[in-house]
């Protein structure tokens, strides 16, 4: 029984002080994740003016890729100069002006939370996150002793949890 104990006071005690420390970390995943529902919306999006020189001669799918604009499409071309909705590109001067519509720093900073890739600064922050919120999920189950209602209806709502995930994931 003294086991079992000591394991439930660890989880609790170790499930209440992560919980603080995650705490400012979980408000900024909280706030990219919404902001990232609605990335293909200009919601608190500036335009942003760019003009600057670039590889010559680039085609349509290296010039959408060089400037980083999703869906690039060119619309027409005049001579050298290759037009497309979000601005210009001169074939053979390189020159490229256009304009994007961009997060404020911060907020882009913070989006790139849930894009980070393994070889990223921000991979091993993630990585910890996710391991700290398996955690929780694991030691939440030591919060209430078995035997109580708590516990019985806490399993109920874990399973019904578990299960309209499951079912938005599908559709």
């Amino acid at each position: 029984m003294d086991k079992i104990k000591d394991t439930r006071s660890f989880m609790r005690i170790t499930h209440r002080y992560l919980g603080y420390f995650l705490a400012g970390i979980m408000a900024v995943y909280a706030v990219s994740g919404i902001l990232l529902v609605y990335r293909d919306t200009d919601f608190l999006k500036k335009e942003k003016k760019y003009d600057k020189v670039i590889e010559k001669n680039l085609d349509e799918k290296a010039l959408g890729k060089e400037l980083r604009i999703k869906n690039f499409e060119v619309e027409k071309t005049e001579g050298t100069v290759l037009k497309f909705k979000q601005g210009t590109y001169d074939a053979a001067t390189g020159q490229a002006k256009y304009s994007k519509k961009e997060l404020p720093f911060v907020l882009d900073k913070m989006t790139k939370l849930h894009k980070a890739q393994s070889k990223d600064t921000l991979s091993p922050l993630n990585t910890f996150f996710g391991i700290s919120l398996f955690f929780f999920v694991i030691s939440s189950f030591w919060m209430f002793n078995p035997k109580t209602k708590a516990f019985k209806r806490g399993m109920i709502f874990t399973a019904v949890g578990l299960v309209v995930s499951i079912i938005l994931l599908l559709l």
